[in-house]
């Protein structure tokens, strides 16, 4: 008897479930398709009220949203509930909010949107000088006694030999100084290279090197070290 009671029991159980997870989709479909709101309507500037192009009309925080026709009309399914933000460039945006209690499906809207104003430095535009005016503004420009010397400095002779000297050569010198290399090795490949002693534009190297005072500012490191 207390078996029979028991199964009784289970199989009333198990028919009140399943007869709940019957319905339920049916009720969440009822709810959901009650919620769907089918929102249209036009954007325009609050000015003129001219029909907005190309505005931007986004569902927030469900990654969709449409834009207005070339007369600023729109149409896009919302739910009850949801905030409608409208953006353009060049005007403030404009957030709406869908009311849960609204009767109906369909919801209008004419969404005015107002200038945003952005104010810009002033700007003066003049004309190119002539070359007489350059001219007459670069002789009378006055630089000061210590920028003029530093400029003394860096393009002096002296700065430039050590410059010369003690900077490493760059990419396009070192292959270069490469090419320069094989190409006198290939030319005397096969025969004795020549002395430099008996080639004149050697000699001319060496007297300009000599007048220069190559030699001497090297006797001047070597005796400083």
């Amino acid at each position: 008897m207390k078996q029979i009671l028991r199964y009784s029991i289970f199989a009333a159980l198990t028919l009140i479930a399943c007869r709940s997870f019957a319905q339920s989709p049916q009720t969440t479909a009822t709810v959901n398709k009650d919620s769907v709101i089918q929102l249209y309507g036009v954007v325009m500037t609050s000015d003129s009220l001219q029909g907005l192009p190309a505005a931007s009309v986004i569902v927030e925080n469900r990654g969709r949203g449409t834009l207005t026709n070339d007369q600023g009309v729109f149409s896009i399914v919302v739910l009850k509930g949801d905030r409608i933000r409208f953006s353009s460039v060049g005007f403030k945006d404009n957030v709406i909010n869908i009311p849960y209690d609204m009767q109906g499906n369909q919801y209008s809207v004419i969404e005015l949107m107002t200038n945003d104003t952005a104010y810009l430095p002033a700007t003066i535009l003049r004309s190119r000088p002539s070359g007489s005016q350059f001219e007459r503004d670069f002789v009378n420009t006055e630089v000061p006694a210590d920028q003029l010397e530093l400029a003394r400095q860096a393009v002096s002779a002296a700065k430039r030999r050590v410059l010369i000297a003690t900077l490493p050569a760059d990419g396009r010198e070192a292959v270069n100084r490469q090419l320069t290399q094989q190409a006198q090795k290939y030319y005397y490949q096969g025969q004795v290279p020549p002395m430099n002693i008996l080639n004149p534009l050697a000699w001319a190297d060496f007297i300009k090197a000599w007048k220069r005072g190559d030699f001497k500012r090297q006797d001047n490191t070597s005796d400083g070290q």
